[in-house]
């Protein structure tokens, strides 16, 4: 298998980037499952098994700033209607380095397969793993390339404490990788906040396309 994505992620984790010259690198899906578009500064990825050179013509034809071609909608909308899948949104990527020791939060893991929280963490993620808290629960999983993903979940009651990023630096002690990764909508300002309080960086956007 083409390892390019998982070494271009792995890269991009330790602060190391694609080259800001414009271009975009078309790589093969790294499973059945994952396919999408990673944006970083002035240069994309895109991860498909769609014709490389379909892809580029695509581009080529998308209106607007083609630096921003890869997350414009006309280009999105084309790759959609051809693979047949869908997307949520267009998501702000960030990363934190795993951290040592145990976190300081009191968590439980919750082992159930029927948790509503592990089985929709299993849709997208492989080797999930969920642990809760007192008002809130937070995900690890192996999401796209085999990348180790965390999301966390804050009851209503349970907002304004500080939970969300204790939860978020609860996962840097969690992963068992040298690095974790996290996706915010970035219209979710809050979310935003919580997960670079928790030292997550920025480090650009991606749009997943869904199969099913």
């Amino acid at each position: 298998m083409d390892d390019t994505l998982v070494r271009i992620m792995n890269d991009a984790a330790h602060g190391r980037f694609p080259p800001p010259d414009g271009s975009t690198t078309v790589v093969g899906q790294p499973d059945a499952r994952d396919a999408g578009v990673l944006a970083f500064t002035a240069h994309s990825v895109v991860f498909t098994d769609e014709d490389p050179e379909w892809v580029r013509d695509v581009l080529a034809a998308t209106p607007g700033d083609e630096l921003a071609a890869t997350m414009n909608p006309y280009f999105l909308n084309a790759l959609l209607a051809r693979t047949g899948r869908h997307m949520n949104t267009i998501d702000l990527l960030t990363v934190a380095d795993a951290l040592p020791g145990e976190p300081e939060i009191a968590l439980r893991e919750i082992a159930d397969p029927e948790h509503p929280r592990v089985a929709r963490a299993m849709k997208y993620r492989d080797e999930v793993r969920v642990w809760s808290a007192e008002g809130g629960v937070v995900i690890l999983g192996r999401g796209v390339a085999g990348r180790w993903e965390t999301a966390i979940e804050v009851a209503e009651e349970a907002r304004g404490r500080g939970l969300g990023e204790q939860l978020a630096c609860a996962a840097r002690h969690l992963v068992p990788d040298s690095a974790v990764w996290a996706q915010q909508s970035p219209g979710n300002a809050r979310s935003v906040r919580t997960f670079q309080a928790a030292g997550y960086r920025p480090v650009g956007s991606e749009a997943l396309w869904v199969a099913g």
